[in-house]
């Protein structure tokens, strides 16, 4: 039988029947030191509003017994266990076992390949606490939880709430720790295991990071930027929505084999993947910045203030992006978040946005498989981009304001989106029902232009616009050298053409109606360039006019700031993903905004572009010229101390030469981080590097590195490395999660479609069974398995009409994916000749 998902009207029948008084679960681990189960006992205590009635308790373990009020209960697998003639006030024990800690959901059990050391990490979102033990797996159900973990005598463990009572047993040791606040039960976590662990104090806070032991000297090396970045982030957050975080400690755990990062409780949980094996780079470091600023936003914003139902899960996700991207450019050093959030998520959003998944951000969800299906970029990076707009529309002040009310307001309870509306409205004296149903029930982009008729300027929408305010900057050219840009940079001066535009005005326009008069702006005259959404104050494309189309391409490098470049750039995208612009085009515009960029949050994403558009968005026979564009690029940026590793790293993904190769040979001496890129390269230009691999290998102290040298393998253009790297990475799923894209990049590549043909038909096959082992997984293996190459529009039909029988999660991820890949191949047909 199916494991049944619940339903939106089975949640409010269950919520409006029941209110939950505490859990007491109690966990046995010490099974898992040499074998797969995780043992529990639940005891949840509730109450029923109305006596006599019926209802239900999630548990999808095996149950070894269950009673209610002293009377036993008979359990199904459908992941339910009935409970009849409920009283005034009950009581119910469930003994559960879950043996699938490998693939199952709820809870992993990871091996340490450098040592067999045993590691144990649960993770519930959005309704997977139910595959550890019995609850009533709904976020409006919020109780106080109480935990306590018997694990073996060596392993420490982690939970939500601080300072536990750890016993002594025979051969382990008894964990027991405080009543956690009122959470929903997505919110809770148990993580065990021999960790490293550090603590720190900081502002009356009890701080712990934890890592696999053979991770040690890198949690070490990482400490005080995580120990920073979490004191930074606990003030910005306690200042601005008025309430400080309510509990002493708060630890952040590193896991293997963990996708991601989740918001748990006082005890956010990572993948350990994000200690980088090698120095991070600029745009690694903030990446870890943002992430850890967001899980913590989700204390306040999911946690304290939990969404009734998951049709407010974009509200959850959306504001956590936003927030850690206004508390990084505020709190911390990392004051370029939002100009590299326009790089790298926006650019996401804005392709999604106009595809086959295309949503509006708040819609209905059904039951929980649907709402698992939205962790998407509409929720995340367009979510966030919303409500910065909606901060924008409302005033910064004004927003705090609301927030600040919200939160005392909705405090250890529930809410919708039209509580936070409400909140907003009060303190902005903004009726905000028109925003609110224009931005969060309609799907789309808005798209905008100027029209300019002499001096005259007029903001045109292409379709019924949304509420919003924009801005409009006016730059001239200002010789060789425009002073300081603005961003802390040099203005720009690194554009090889030595021309940099300066901005004469920044005007801000709200926009009411399709046409909308730009004043203020200085006479055309005096005018090179007008940007619109300068600053990047809304969600919207944008398009140059005509007229000025190539001369726009061409300033993109040109603008003062990296803001501007960075609007300017996602023009040049947009206009490449939609056909409007050749690869050759948007290619050469980027890689001159990548040599001309200041700003090192920046660097790596636009080389990331410029690389992709190369190598998956250029026609064949105009590959070779961009990849050798970007090639040139990377060698002028590793001249600068700063982008060297960052720019060495671009060069190994696109070296063609043997100059090249052997000058990247000679740059990485013993940074074997490059080293293992180079020899990915070279395997994919059919170069014999397997024994080079294996002596790399054994020198490497990463105890993840046999996925490089995987990686290696999978770039080879050799039948044999090629069905080897599929068994391993797509049916046995033997590598972490986290290096699924990394190995999948390697395996489909330009050039060996023969090769490659057998597995695109082999992704196809095995989409009825992507879903297994829940969301993450789900999500990562229909994505980065997606082949880019070897395939023709016939194949993305047939990969369409698959996704429609696929789970709901597999099927988004497919059709995105499908949809992008079918505009890199309308790209590649496309003549450069306009």
């Amino acid at each position: 039988m199916e494991i049944r998902s619940l339903t939106r009207s089975e949640a409010e029948r269950r919520g409006a029947l029941l209110k939950v008084e505490r859990y007491d679960v109690d966990i046995d681990l010490t099974g898992l030191a040499d074998g797969p189960e995780v043992r529990c006992v639940s005891t949840v205590a509730f109450s029923c509003r109305e006596p006599g009635a019926e209802t239900f308790v999630d548990c999808a373990a095996e149950v070894r017994s269950a009673t209610l009020n002293g009377r036993s209960l008979t359990s199904t697998a459908d992941g339910r266990i009935a409970l009849p003639a409920l009283a005034g006030h009950n009581v119910l024990r469930v003994e559960s076992v879950q043996a699938d800690t490998t693939t199952g959901e709820g809870v992993h059990r990871a091996i340490d390949p450098a040592d067999g050391e045993v590691y144990v990490w649960m993770s519930f979102e959005p309704d997977e606490a139910r595959f550890v033990w019995a609850c009533f797996d709904q976020p409006d159900l919020k109780a106080p939880h109480a935990f306590t973990v018997t694990a073996p005598s060596a392993w420490t463990v982690t939970s939500n709430s601080g300072d536990p009572r750890i016993e002594e047993l025979e051969s382990a040791r008894r964990w027991t720790f405080p009543d956690t606040p009122p959470l929903s039960t997505y919110n809770t976590v148990v993580n065990a295991g021999p960790f490293h662990e550090i603590r720190r104090e900081a502002d009356g806070h009890d701080l712990g990071i934890y890592a696999r032991r053979s991770l040690a000297p890198i949690l070490e090396r990482d400490a005080d930027e995580l120990f920073t970045l979490t004191r930074q982030g606990l003030a910005f957050f306690g200042e601005v929505f008025a309430m400080p975080f309510p509990q002493r400690k708060y630890d952040q755990v590193f896991v293997p084999e963990f996708g991601g990062a989740m918001e748990n409780y006082g005890c956010v949980t990572w993948s350990d993947a994000f200690l980088r094996r090698a120095t991070p780079t600029p745009a690694e470091s903030e990446l870890l910045a943002k992430v850890l600023l967001h899980e913590m936003a989700h204390m306040w914003f999911g946690n304290i203030v939990t969404m009734r139902w998951w049709d407010d899960l974009w509200l959850n996700e959306a504001f956590a992006e936003f927030a850690c991207h206004w508390a990084a450019e505020r709190a911390t050093r990392y004051t370029d978040a939002w100009a590299s959030h326009l790089a790298g998520g926006k650019l996401k959003a804005y392709l999604s946005d106009q595809g086959p998944v295309s949503h509006p951000i708040h819609q209905p969800i059904h039951d929980v498989a649907q709402a698992a299906s939205i962790f998407d970029n509409i929720t995340y990076p367009k979510g966030a981009s919303v409500l910065q707009q909606l901060k924008t529309y409302v005033g910064e002040e004004r927003f705090r304001v609301g927030m600040t009310a919200y939160f005392a307001r909705h405090a250890w309870g529930s809410a919708t989106l039209q509580d936070l509306i409400d909140a907003l409205s009060e303190a902005s004296g903004r009726d905000l029902d028109t925003w609110r149903t224009a931005w969060l029930a309609t799907a789309g982009t808005d798209r905008f232009s100027l029209e300019r008729d002499g001096d005259t300027v007029t903001l045109v929408a292409a379709d019924t616009p949304r509420p919003q305010v924009l801005a409009v900057g006016a730059y001239s050219r200002n010789g060789k050298d425009g002073g300081d840009g603005g961003d802390g940079s040099n203005g720009g001066s690194n554009d090889p053409s030595g021309e940099v535009l300066e901005r004469r005005a920044l005007v801000r326009v709200e926009v009411t109606q399709t046409r909308t008069p730009v004043t203020g702006l200085p006479t055309e005259a005096d005018l090179d360039v007008l940007l619109i959404n300068d600053e990047d104050l809304t969600f919207a494309t944008t398009r140059p006019d005509p007229a000025t189309r190539d001369a726009f391409f061409l300033a993109a490098a040109q603008l003062p700031t990296a803001i501007s470049r960075g609007v300017a750039t996602a023009t040049v995208w947009d206009m490449l993903t939609t056909g409007e612009a050749t690869a050759a085009e948007a290619g050469r515009s980027i890689t001159a905004v990548l040599t001309a960029e200041t700003s090192d949050a920046v660097i790596e994403p636009y080389l990331t572009l410029a690389a992709n558009i190369a190598e998956l968005w250029a026609p064949e026979d105009e590959r070779a010229g961009l990849t050798a564009a970007v090639a040139e690029a990377c060698r002028r940026l590793a001249a600068d101390p700063g982008r060297r590793q960052v720019a060495l790293r671009g060069l190994a993904r696109v070296a063609t030469t043997p100059d090249d190769l052997t000058w990247l040979r000679e740059q990485a001496g013993d940074d074997v981080d490059l080293l293992w890129r180079t020899l990915v390269r070279e395997a994919e230009l059919g170069g014999d590097v397997s024994s080079e691999s294996a002596l790399l290998l054994e020198r490497d102290p990463d105890p993840d590195a046999w996925v490089r040298a995987l990686t290696v393998r999978a770039a080879l253009p050799d039948p044999a490395a090629k069905e080897e790297v599929w068994q391993r990475l797509a049916v046995d799923r033997a590598v972490p999660i986290n290096s699924v894209g990394q190995v999948a990049a390697a395996f489909w590549r330009p050039d060996q479609d023969a090769l490659l043909t057998p597995y695109a038909q082999h992704y196809l096959d095995s989409i009825p069974d992507l879903h297994r082992g829940g969301m993450i997984p789900a999500m990562v293996f229909a994505g980065q398995l997606f082949p880019p190459h070897a395939v023709d529009p016939a194949y993305i039909e047939e990969a369409q009409k698959a996704a429609h029988e696929a789970a709901p999660v597999v099927r988004n991820t497919l059709l995105e994916r499908s949809d992008t890949v079918k505009r890199m191949l309308h790209s590649r047909g496309t003549s450069t000749d306009r």
